[in-house]
């Protein structure tokens, strides 16, 4: 049998990697909006998004050792894949939409479907409630980010 982290690690590198093949190729129109002065950390935000899955599916994973297979165990892990695919879903619907107000709206609910999770999971481990929290600290500043970027672009808003 091939052990839970091991298929927690591939789901999400799976949908982070899959992210890649529905990403509209001509990123043109995003690379000519105007940024902030303080938008100096953007070469960083792969990364940053690259531990912030990792957290998450250590998260997952402490939850699904807490009772493997069950249910609300399974439902949980839908939800943990729902906030991926909503994540994931930022850079090419905003691309296909040339919308920055889609990128906004998607940032929006990626963020209340992690505290939706947060709330759920809080009972069942603590620690993958805390290995949450760059997920919610950050999602919020993209969507910030976002919004910052719409002002400064009005017509691609």
């Amino acid at each position: 049998m091939i052990p839970s982290w091991m298929v927690i690690g591939a789901v999400t590198f799976l949908v982070a990697v899959g992210s890649f093949f529905i990403t509209p190729r001509d990123a043109k129109w995003f690379a000519q909006l105007s940024r902030p002065r303080w938008l100096v950390f953007e070469p960083f935000i792969p990364l940053i998004w690259t531990v912030i899955f990792i957290c998450g599916a250590a998260s997952a994973h402490l939850v699904w050792l807490h009772n493997p297979g069950g249910v609300i165990t399974w439902l949980l892990m839908g939800l943990y894949l729902l906030v991926e695919i909503i994540t994931v879903a930022y850079i090419p619907l905003m691309l296909r939409f040339r919308s920055l107000k889609t990128g906004e709206i998607i940032g929006i609910s990626g963020f209340m479907s992690a505290v939706l999770l947060a709330i759920c999971i809080l009972p069942i481990s603590g620690l993958a409630t805390l290995l949450l929290i760059p997920y919610l600290l950050w999602s919020p500043i993209g969507t910030y980010t976002t919004e910052e970027l719409r002002q400064m672009n009005p017509e691609d808003a």
